[in-house]
This record gives structure tokens, sequence and C-alpha cells, in this order.
């Protein structure tokens, strides 16, 4: 009985390719069909250890970038499944602005399921999604890093706190900001609610979108100023060319 219900649900509801629609396959399979799966661009070594930044294939192994080597940031550790353009910044556009929560689910396991470079999420003890004003989830119904970070969270077995930390300032849409504006736009933006709860650990910041790093950076100021061991930060993708 359980498999007809499931075949019914298949042929009533199937699954769609989250960038071109097309009905896929099987559920549960990866949420983008072959040919948009064709046009990903998953990111992996050669890349900066500390920021994740990418660089060409001949670029040799992986090394500090200029930017880290001159002024560490305050992650430890920052990976994204890939870089953000195409099908990709198709299907975050979806889901961000188009209010289709399911995306949430299907991209969170994509992001849980990924194997990054020099980099584990077993290794982080909470995850904590970068919080939105209160305004912003009024205005959104619903905040789209807590939905990435409840599917890793329930696929990796790592407690998630969306409550540890808070977005204290109704900051200006960081969209269309030059990269010196993105970071002033977020100082003191973020204060941690109870310190207890993150104090000693190691967290790992949950995010759609690492575009420049200033949301990251003021996140993970925060927190370590609230007592956290260290921070890292995993989101879905990577803008490449960031603003000047």
């Amino acid at each position: 009985m359980t498999a007809v219900i499931a075949a019914l649900a298949e042929v009533l509801f199937p699954t769609l390719c989250l960038s071109c629609g097309t009905v896929m396959p099987e559920r549960g399979a990866h949420p983008f069909c072959g040919g948009c799966r064709a046009r990903l661009r998953p990111i992996a070594s050669p890349l900066c250890p500390c920021c994740g930044i990418p660089y060409p294939p001949e670029d040799g192994p992986d090394h500090l970038c200029g930017r880290c080597l001159l002024n560490r940031p305050p992650i430890h550790a920052a990976r994204s499944y890939g870089v953000y353009e195409a099908v990709l910044h198709d299907a975050v556009h979806a889901f961000k602005y188009g209010g289709n929560l399911t995306l949430g689910e299907r991209l969170g396991r994509l992001m849980a399921e990924h194997d990054y470079p020099s980099f584990r999420i077993e290794d982080y003890e909470l995850l904590v999604p970068v919080p939105l004003h209160r305004r912003r989830l009024r205005q959104r119904g619903f905040n789209q890093s807590v939905l990435l970070a409840r599917e890793i969270s329930r696929r990796r077995g790592i407690p998630l706190d969306f409550l540890a930390l808070r977005r204290v300032v109704d900051t200006e849409s960081q969209a269309g900001l030059k990269k010196d504006e993105r970071r002033s736009n977020m100082k003191k933006a973020f204060s941690v609610a109870a310190p207890e709860r993150i104090r000693g650990r190691r967290i790992l910041l949950v995010d759609d979108v690492h575009t420049t790093g200033s949301t990251l950076g003021e996140c993970a100021k925060s927190l370590l100023q609230g007592g956290a061991e260290s921070v890292g930060a995993l989101t879905l993708a990577r803008a490449i060319q960031e603003p000047l």
C-alpha cells in the first residue's frame, strides 16, 4: 500500500528540476536535472583555505589569498557548494524571493551531502543561521538561512540554534552596494542573545550566498565576542565577481 501511495504521489506531484522545471525521474534525486547539473560549478580545490574563494585549476594547491594574508578574517574557514551563477543563481532567487519553501529542503540537502575541500561539517558543534531583522522576516515570511540550516542539521545530526544570534539593526539591503559600503552597512548589526548557548563551542554559520563576506564576518565577530571557540561558514553559493 505504501508503494502504491508513493507511486500515486509521484504522478500527481512530480519532482521538478529547480532550474528548468523538467520532471525528475525519481523523488529524492539530485535537485537539478542532468542538463542543468552539467552547468553547475561546484567549488573544489584549488581555493583559499580561509575564505574559500576558488582559483583557476592551474594555480596549484590550496593557498591563502592576498586578502586573507593581509587581513585574516574572523571566520576560521568558509566554504560554498558552488559558484553563484546561472543554474544556482536562478534556484536561489526562486527560493529566496519566490516563496517556495520546499526549495529550502532540497537545496539544504545539496549542501549537507556535498564533500567540501579540507572542510568537515562534523567538526562543528552548533549550526547558527544568519538572522534576519524582524521587519525583514515579517515581509518575507521566512528566513532562508534557517531552512537551509534545518536540513543540514537533520542530515548531519548537528544541533541548530536560530535564536542565539540576532540582527539588532535593520540594515539596508546589501544588493547593489560596493564592498566598502557592505562592510559599513553591517557594522554592529548583530548581537548574541544568549552567550551561554555558544560559549566555548565551535559554530558553523549558515547562509545562502557568500558575496564579500561582510555579513558573515560581522556575525563571526559577534559570536567570538560572545565566547564562541571558533566560527566557520557554509553557504550554498559563492559570488566570484565581488563588488569593487
